[in-house]
């Protein structure tokens, strides 16, 4: 099982692109579902198709037959009035247990981000009950889908909080979310089964955005395997006048942006480059045309050779120990460390994630830290132990 998670800012194009990778994996053979987790909902447009929030098989072919393509659009909020009101109930029933008063829990069973992390769940139900060899999600617009990807980890810590991470004093419904959010952090966080393909239009916000993007998900342990930059103008060549000059400032302006992706140490082979078209792709055969371009005769589920690397990386030195972290670093970031307990508190412009340290660094102290190439390195001293 690949699942492939296509996200990108508001109006870059990934919804398209995500139906026309989907096509791609269908037409080469592979049984695959397409669901859409952004409330927009323009899959079903992508494909000139309704869709509910089952899967049903899209008429690629135009006569009817199977193509072993299916779609679907998830309606969180109905998954939030079905599943939500008695998880809440229990969990109400808990924290009063633990010793909050009746307004206190009535609070804390209010969680921000319910809606996407039952999608998310549903989602991963889809995957794991259906036929399909791959299952390709049309994420939200960036922001919305980075706090996406976040919950599973902080609801989980929320709960271990909550009730000193002794699960097995909680309501059956509770421990079985707890469970769930674990499996969800798992299946997110393996690159053999999860990657994500961020979609990009090459002007300086959008790139900028994309950047950030790339430092929050690697904190997360999630893999990127491929940028894909939507709507690049076509070269106008020898063509003349205003038309042609116009295409050829706006052309230029969009290879400068690339260069500056370049330049921050993006490889030219991890970019697929799309073409702006005259007309919308809407339809299989338009959709059909477009994932062409976007893969030729390469696997769609290859990406773009972006490779995978682990977060941390640790090096015994004389003096103590580096810890490489992986993450993807803007000149000019913000950073900040600080320890808490056993645990590593990275901050990068404002995104933050808590990561465990490997046990052989908990006794240490961190004595440094600088940025190269490659993300932050961290050096720190202290008890290197027996040896």
């Amino acid at each position: 099982m690949r699942i492939l998670l296509f996200t990108g800012k508001g109006g870059v194009g990934k919804t398209t692109l995500a139906a026309a990778t989907a096509l791609a994996l269908a037409v080469r053979g592979r049984k695959t579902l397409v669901v859409s987790t952004d409330p927009a909902h323009s899959l079903g447009d992508a494909f000139g198709a309704e869709l509910g929030s089952e899967p049903a098989e899209v008429d690629v072919r135009g006569d009817g037959s199977p193509a072993g393509l299916w779609a679907a659009q998830v309606d969180s909020r109905s998954l939030a009035d079905r599943s939500w009101h008695e998880l809440r109930r229990e969990l109400h029933t808990v924290l009063a247990g633990a010793g909050l008063d009746l307004l206190d829990a009535e609070e804390l069973t209010v969680l921000p981000g319910v809606d996407e992390l039952l999608a998310l769940g549903e989602v991963r139900r889809l995957a794991t009950h259906g036929p399909w060899d791959t299952v390709v999600v049309d994420c939200g617009p960036t922001a919305e889908t980075l706090r996406l990807l976040a919950l599973p980890e902080a609801i989980s810590g929320y709960l271990n909080r909550v009730h000193g991470g002794r699960r097995r004093r909680m309501a059956d419904s509770v421990r079985r979310l707890g469970a769930h959010l674990d499996t969800l952090r798992e299946l997110l966080t393996d690159p053999a089964v999860t990657t994500v393909r961020l979609v990009l239009t090459p002007e300086r916000v959008v790139v900028a955005e994309a950047r950030r993007t790339l430092t929050s998900l690697a904190l997360r342990g999630i893999a990127v395997d491929g940028l894909i930059v939507n709507r690049l103008m076509p070269a106008p060549g020898f063509w003349r006048g205003s038309a042609a000059n116009w295409l050829r400032t706006r052309r230029s302006q969009q290879d400068a942006v690339l260069g500056e992706l370049r330049d921050a140490g993006i490889r030219p082979g991890e970019l697929a480059l799309v073409e702006h078209r005259a007309g919308e792709p809407v339809g299989p055969a338009a959709l059909g045309q477009l994932a062409h371009e976007l893969y030729g005769s390469r696997d769609p589920l290859s990406g773009n050779g972006k490779p995978v690397t682990p977060l941390l990386r640790v090096q015994a030195v004389d003096d103590g120990f580096r810890l490489r972290v992986a993450i993807p670093l803007e000149r000019g970031s913000a950073v900040d460390l600080a320890r808490v307990d056993d645990d590593l508190a990275i901050t990068v412009d404002g995104f933050r994630r808590l990561v465990a340290l490997p046990e052989t660094l908990r006794p240490c102290r961190i004595t440094g830290a600088e940025s190269d190439a490659e993300g932050l390195v961290i050096t720190l001293a202290g008890n290197r132990g027996p040896g």
